[in-house]
């Protein structure tokens, strides 16, 4: 019976690469036969998203959302933790989302396809003038009332906690002056490991919070917005059963995604 386990996690792999492939396929014809961008994204959420954690029998849990007026565009800033996190942003926001994302993923088949069809952000975080140019489209997207949601973080946690936060987000932010609403995930790192292509049965958890307000601050109150924001992320990753974050705020430059010396979870 060994064999088994890994027999029905290669079925399921298999099933997910063909059932992405096709609805990214329908997402293509429905947007040329309506001509409307949204249509794709509103697929990803009512059919494509769910059956990535399904499929291997696990759930979804969402909070109670706040009274938010969905009309108006956000940008939505996440905790990261696994591929897994993607589909689940999709499913549990009532809105049709844009992501920010590393440009490399823009060459994935399929995936890159959908990705650039649907209007997503692509940012080469190794060339700094191109990476700048990427938040300027996001910022003009944004202000037509595109909702974006970004992983401040930049990559992946190894161990579930919530590591420093880069600073392009909230220079987006504060240059569309659009509220930014936190996001948390727990329990998508043991649904599908970093690193990892099988899927595990883990209940996943997300929560929603308040918008936090950007108008009226200049670049001078980024830092200040960034530590608000990622305490807030904090907060209701630890009110879904999370660790929390590590102390490190701001992620130093060139050090994506890491802290600068190992240490425990922030109070």
């Amino acid at each position: 019976m060994k064999f088994l386990h890994p027999l029905i996690n290669i079925l399921q792999a298999l099933f997910l690469v063909v059932w992405g492939a096709f609805w990214i396929t329908s997402a293509g014809v429905m947007m040329l036969l309506t001509l409307n961008g949204n249509v794709p994204l509103m697929m990803a959420r009512r059919f494509w998203a769910s059956m990535h954690w399904r499929i291997g029998g696990s759930r979804m849990f969402v909070e109670p959302m706040p009274d938010l007026d969905w009309s108006r565009p956000y940008i939505f800033l996440m905790n990261h933790q696994s591929a897994m996190d993607i589909p689940c942003a999709f499913a549990a926001l009532p809105v049709n989302i844009r992501f920010v994302a590393k440009h490399v993923l823009k060459y994935v088949p399929f995936l890159g396809w959908y990705m650039a069809m649907t209007g997503m952000i692509f940012i080469n975080r190794s060339n700094h003038r191109k990476a700048v140019s990427s938040l300027e489209r996001a910022g003009e997207r944004i202000r037509s009332g595109k909702s974006i949601l970004a992983f401040p973080e930049g990559t992946r946690s190894r161990d579930g906690l919530i590591l420093p936060f880069k600073k392009g987000p909230f220079v987006l932010a504060i240059e569309a002056q659009v509220p930014i609403i936190p996001v948390a995930i727990e329990g998508s790192l043991q649904n599908l490991p970093r690193g990892s292509i099988w899927l595990r049965k883990h209940d996943i958890r997300m929560k929603v919070g308040h918008p936090i307000e950007t108008k009226g601050l200049t670049p001078a109150d980024r830092e200040a917005l960034l530590r608000q924001v990622r305490d807030a992320i904090i907060q209701l990753h630890r009110e879904i059963g999370g660790q929390g974050g590590v102390p490190e705020a701001i992620a130093e430059r060139g050090r994506e995604g890491r802290s600068s010396s190992p240490s425990p979870a922030a109070n």
